[in-house]
């Protein structure tokens, strides 16, 4: 046990020790799945699993709440892996290494998965409580929902028995989210042509140092995409050079904060061009200072590559991932301060032959991510590229007589002092599947803060986690 399952309060803290020992990156969730499930059984409560791998947990009521209205929690089990360049990680085999900082919560050079660990430690709690006042009691943890959503998309109809669920997926003290982006996986793909590399030097190019974040709820900023920076610097370069390497970044729903390319020069052109990538990256540094204020540009000799890109392989790269839309594209007109429709370029990698793009759109409408399919469409077209949309799933509808965010809502600005917000967040919740399975759930989400999801600079606010955890053992307590 680490440091922080000395904290308050202590069995959520404790639980969430344990998630983080446990490796749990999407798509290997099953360690943690095994490990709750095994839990559960020798509680002897009521465990099973769907079609697609989604955990649901029953607890009965505790004693005089027998007929109060039933209740699920949910949350989903995986987590986002996100290192530092310098920190040596295997995701899949290694335990994330929490530490207290002051009054938060960080990961030793990873991402710390307080998105959604401490969501899931929450409900976990609930379930291993012995003296927490509650209804009938359900908890559902669903599979890879940081990749695609597939628990929540392919989640058992009829299996649920309630008909109000709180979502614990949301990352702000004093907020009640009540609807959600809806989001499309987008795979921009260039055919590229190789050729030997006749040119006797290279060099490699390294941005790094940027904040990243959250594709969702980060996207309105200004934070600078690592991907998309890279690509505006190459395309202002004007020694001539070919492409031996291009990438950037490592999930699709993360702003890229590190990328590289490689670059074969002729020995004269060399100087100029290291000038020039000098030159330039020392201006989008003073462009960048405030939103980027670690921002790094490293330009070093290289081994020379065997084959490059072809000129015009080259420039076809450069001037479509340069010209590619990314970051906000509208603002809502409905929900103040809250952006309708954006989209980000999460990773850029060369695979055989072919550069390929892998994007993520969100938007709070469905014609917002029809604008969007409709842009790429044209700019797919106008570079010779190929686009495919994949994964599209509905974003969650706000609905104001909504009882449970009215009683959530009461009990919140209790425990607050003042009155707690209600908001739409631009990030993918599974509440808008999950609803679609059972139309008639009940639905809001509350959460702790946590800052810098998706990133290694993730942190979660250890007061906010005593008085979400006051909020929602409250709301359980008080909902008949």
């Amino acid at each position: 046990m680490s440091e922080i399952s000395s904290l308050s309060p202590s069995l959520l803290w404790q639980w969430f020790d344990k998630i983080c020992a446990i490796p749990h990156p999407s798509y290997h969730e099953e360690k943690l799945a095994q490990f709750i499930i095994d839990w559960a059984k020798a509680k002897a409560f009521f465990v099973e699993r769907d079609e697609v791998g989604n955990i649901l947990i029953r607890k009965p009521a505790t004693a005089g709440m027998e007929n109060a209205t039933p209740i699920a929690l949910q949350a989903h089990l995986d987590m986002v892996p996100q290192a530092n360049a310098d920190t040596p990680h295997n995701f899949e085999q290694d335990p994330i290494q929490p530490y207290i900082d002051g009054e938060w919560v960080k990961a030793k050079g990873t991402t710390l998965g307080a998105d959604n660990g401490i969501g899931l430690a929450s409900c976990l709690a609930v379930l291993d409580s012995d003296n927490l006042t509650h209804p009938p009691l359900e908890v559902l943890l669903t599979m890879d929902e940081e990749v695609g959503m597939s628990g929540a998309i392919g989640l058992r109809a009829n299996w649920l028995q309630s008909k109000i669920m709180i979502n614990t997926d949301t990352e702000d003290n004093g907020e009640i989210y009540i609807g959600c982006a809806g989001g499309e996986n987008v795979s921009l793909e260039l055919p590229i042509e190789r050729e030997s590399n006749a040119l006797a030097n290279a060099l490699k190019i390294t941005l790094k140092g940027l904040q990243g974040g959250h594709s969702g709820c980060d996207i309105h900023t200004n934070r600078a995409n690592a991907i998309k920076v890279l690509a505006r610097l190459l395309a202002d370069l004007p020694a001539s050079f070919q492409l031996a390497e291009f990438k950037g970044g490592s999930v699709r729903n993360a702003i890229p904060r590190e990328a590289v390319a490689i670059l074969a020069v002729s020995a004269e052109n060399q100087p100029n061009l290291t000038a020039c990538i000098a030159q330039l990256g020392e201006q989008i540094k003073q462009e960048l200072q405030f939103a980027e204020p670690n921002f790094t540009l490293l330009i070093e000799p290289t081994d020379k590559p065997n084959q490059v890109l072809t000129a015009q392989s080259t420039q076809q790269a450069i001037a479509l991932f340069n010209a590619l839309p990314n970051g906000v594209i509208r603002q809502s007109d409905v929900v103040k301060n809250v952006v309708e429709t954006s989209l980000s370029i999460g990773i850029l990698a060369i695979e055989n032959d072919r550069l390929i793009g892998t994007i993520l759109s969100r938007s709070l409408i469905e014609g917002g991510k029809a604008d969007v399919r409709a842009k790429l469409r044209s700019l797919a077209q106008l570079a010779g590229a190929t686009v495919e949309f994949s994964g599209d799933y509905p974003g969650w509808q706000p609905e104001p007589t909504s009882n449970i965010t009215a009683l959530t809502k009461q009990i919140y600005d209790q425990i607050l002092g003042y009155e707690a917000k209600i908001k739409v967040i631009h990030a993918g919740l599974e509440c808008g599947l999950i609803k679609k399975a059972y139309p008639e759930m009940d639905l809001v989400s509350i959460g702790p803060t946590i800052r810098n999801a998706h990133s290694p600079d993730e942190k979660v606010h250890i007061p906010a986690v005593e008085i979400y955890w006051k909020l929602l053992t409250q709301v359980l307590a008080e909902i008949h």
